[in-house]
């Protein structure tokens, strides 16, 4: 299968509002078929109050308003069905909104049933509970004013989930289970790695800050599996689901565990050479240009994620998504943009071992977005690190020159469908600024070149559903041959 990779807000607005929504997505599944897709993930489009842009559920069975209804995800589903594409949704399980109404149970009564779905600890002597880090930065707990702080490993506004107790595992299944009923063919776990915390919540060694990382409190914790095995044995094992886990950090002498043949998911995404631009970096200054990697580092990581996993099981190649930069500044200097290099990382990912994701605007060779101030930022990580950025000297000029080159704004500029007003994407005012290189990276224009990246893209696609080479390529062994 050929996967895409929807980012709703950006992708097709229908109404006019500035925010893409299902209806688009519906108006431009033949785009899509044209391509050649055949399962498409779309971010989250529960209802929210989207201050990560609605990785921050409030309520897992409504569709948010700003994207529609759930009739319009019923429509959607019907109809990608008739095209032969199937839908997988996100999975958003290690934490909810602070206005959902389990949390807000559990502000309001410390000794509810709620209370327990959640991890809230009192800190002694006006101290934080530990020293843990959010992964957006700052202390990883909350105050609540009546003496209680809450575990959010991600922002503020983002409670984490007590994944120990049973019966919030318990509703979390059936919530599951209640999308796969309605049609949905698989999911995509997002930060799935991260529900098991050390039960102790024990401080760690503290670093320059005074806080630790996460690495070792709550990330692939030992014990993990018997949640995610549940899940699965609950969930996804009532059909024939297709289940792609973001699990970065989790090491390849446990893949058999997460994608082998009684594996916990289907597939799983490989961080390693995705992320050598930064390595495991959590803040600015440990990020990695171009040019401070070598090639041949980058190629070793590469063939050592395909040898490794095709041992075990079955993977999820790609190059982009929501949470990185574009693949042309991650991977090429700005000065040899353009076809040949657009070209060159498609040939490069397409042909692995594994199922191909693409996301929005990457089959059109999309580059990051020129970034002129802090206001034109939406991304919380973004505007978290910009503060960081000045608070080690940076004038604010500098101080977004230095994160916009890493922003996830950058992926999530507004899809350019064509070089008219907003690029085509809605008639109103865009959510996001618009990359101004859609006057010449737009589909439309691309759809009408034989010689654009977007059919290079489909090209590759019916190169890999070709019965003469799909089974190689499919299933083909990799070997190195440097």
């Amino acid at each position: 299968a050929i996967a895409y990779q929807i980012y709703p807000r950006s992708f097709y607005d229908a109404n006019g509002d500035g925010v893409g929504d299902l209806r688009g997505i519906i108006e431009k599944l033949d785009y899509l078929q044209e391509l050649g897709i055949d399962v498409v993930w779309i971010c989250p489009v529960y209802k929210s109050p989207m201050d990560d842009n609605g990785y921050d559920i409030s309520d897992y069975y409504q569709i948010d308003p700003q994207f529609g209804t759930n009739e319009d995800m019923d429509e959607l589903l019907a109809k990608a069905k008739e095209k032969g594409i199937k839908i997988i949704m996100d999975l958003v399980l290690n934490h909810c909104s602070d206005e959902h109404p389990w949390f807000q149970k559990a502000l309001a009564d410390p000794d509810c049933e709620e209370a327990e779905y959640f991890y809230f600890r009192r800190g002694e002597n006006g101290q934080l509970p530990n020293n843990w880090r959010s992964m957006f930065g700052g202390p990883a707990w909350e105050p609540v004013g009546d003496g209680r702080y809450y575990l959010h490993i991600f922002g503020k506004k983002q409670p984490d989930l007590n994944w120990e107790n049973p019966k919030l595992r318990r509703k979390l299944y059936d919530m599951i289970n209640y999308w796969q009923d309605k049609g949905v063919a698989g999911f995509r776990l997002d930060a799935i790695i991260h529900i098991k915390k050390d039960p102790t919540l024990a401080s760690r060694e503290p670093e320059a800050d005074g806080m630790c990382g996460l690495l070792e409190c709550c990330k692939n914790y030992p014990g993990i599996g018997d949640f995610l095995m549940e899940m699965r044995h609950e969930t996804f094992d009532r059909t024939d689901c297709m289940t792609v886990a973001e699990a970065p950090g989790v090491p390849y002498e446990q893949y058999g565990e997460y994608v082998g043949e009684n594996g916990y998911f289907s597939m799983m995404f490989d961080f390693t050479y995705t992320e050598i631009y930064a390595g495991w970096a959590s803040t600015w200054k440990d990020y990695k240009k171009v040019g401070e990697w070598t090639v041949p580092e980058f190629r070793d990581m590469l063939f050592r994620s395909q040898t490794e996993i095709q041992k075990v099981g079955w993977g999820a190649v790609y190059l982009e998504n929501h949470d990185y930069p574009r693949a042309l500044d991650k991977y090429i200097p700005k000065e040899d943009h353009g076809y040949a290099s657009a070209t060159m990382l498609a040939t490069l990912y397409f042909l692995l071992r594994g199922t191909p994701f693409i996301y929005q605007g990457q089959e059109l060779g999309m580059a990051n977005c020129p970034w002129n101030s802090a206001e034109e930022f939406n991304d919380i990580s973004t505007l978290n690190q910009y503060n960081l950025v000045q608070q080690a000297g940076c004038t604010p000029k500098e101080a977004v020159q230095v994160v916009g080159e890493y922003s996830r704004d950058n992926a999530r500029t507004p899809f350019p469908w064509d070089d008219g007003p907003n690029a085509g994407f809605t008639t109103g005012k865009p959510w996001l600024k618009v990359n101004p290189s859609y006057t010449t990276v737009n589909a439309a224009a691309e759809r009408q070149d034989p010689h654009s990246v977007l059919a290079y893209y489909k090209k590759l696609v019916a190169l890999r559903k070709d019965p003469a080479t799909s089974g190689p390529l499919g299933y083909g062994t990799i070997t190195p041959c440097l």
